[in-house]
């Protein structure tokens, strides 16, 4: 029995033994975004005062005092489900990995060796991206968001009222969670465009050619995904087009890669080809000379 033919016959299994390992992966996931979700609720407003740092950042920026933020909540339960929600995006974002690791072994039992390999750094890039975006909204893009509203403020005087910006609880971490988790998503564009590569459902060709159409896909994203501000929406652009070039390199670099085992296999198979000849004439001058 080949090598190739083993790995197909240990991937089997019957569908009993799946759904079995199927509970018990799901089993592992909800429970470490259980645990994940109440240690991030009882320090719920530890983790929201962080979140309120960009916001400082940019009333500085605006030239206010930074130490007299302010926001509000107008329900009486709106600051609990505030902090239950928070608790909840905290939760998923420390179990990912767990997450992650659970599904990469649900399913890696049914991949050959090789393909294997292949998804095992995709799995580690994931994340990676996901906090660099994360990264990019907390220090730049909040603090640059929440400055352009602040300058839309206005002082009162005789001939005109004051109008102040006072956001609620709920809305701010609405904004922060909806820019965390759309800059997050298109950090991901070239995980899913190189795998989307490796498979053959993509090349580096084919994504060169609608560059023209991604860059305006790139804006209409981020101006369903983003608030209504030309700031975070050029701020979520701009990273898109830089990303979608990534994808392109990485799809070149893939297809190189693949050209080079191409051409490393077939000299090795001409090699063997070439070896049993010799050992075929070799055995067959013996025998004509016996």
């Amino acid at each position: 029995m080949s090598e190739r033919d083993d790995e197909i016959e240990k991937s089997s299994a019957p569908l009993i033994e799946h759904l079995i390992e199927l509970r018990k992966r799901l089993i592992w996931c909800l429970g470490g975004f259980f645990v994940a979700f109440l240690a991030c609720f009882f320090v719920a407003k530890h983790l929201f005062n962080l979140l309120v740092i960009p916001f400082k950042w940019a009333t500085a920026w605006a030239g206010l005092d930074p130490h007299k933020v302010e926001l509000i909540y107008t329900a009486p339960q709106e600051f609990f489900f505030t902090q239950i929600k928070l608790a909840m995006f905290g939760g998923i974002v420390i179990a990912f990995p767990l997450i992650a690791a659970q599904i990469y072994k649900f399913v890696a039992p049914g991949l050959y060796r090789n393909e294997r390999r292949a998804f095992l750094p995709f799995l580690i890039a994931s994340p990676i991206l996901f906090v660099m975006g994360a990264s990019l909204v907390y220090f730049f893009f909040t603090p640059m968001v929440m400055w352009f509203f602040l300058a839309m403020q206005q002082a009162g005087t005789d001939d005109q009222v004051q109008i102040s910006l006072l956001p609620k609880v709920s809305e701010y971490l609405s904004l922060i969670m909806t820019l965390i988790i759309s800059f997050g998503l298109v950090f991901q564009l070239p995980v899913i465009t190189s795998l989307m590569t490796r498979v053959g459902l993509l090349s580096a060709e084919g994504l060169a050619s609608k560059r023209k159409w991604a860059i305006v896909l790139a804006f209409v994203v981020a101006a369903v995904l983003t608030p209504p501000d030309p700031v975070s929406q050029i701020g979520l652009a701009l990273p898109t087009i830089l990303l979608y070039e990534v994808s392109i390199w990485a799809a070149r670099m893939i297809e190189r890669n693949r050209e080079q085992e191409r051409v490393a296999r077939e000299n090795e198979e001409a090699a063997e080809s070439a070896s049993e000849k010799a050992s075929l004439q070799g055995s067959g001058d013996g025998t004509t000379a016996s």
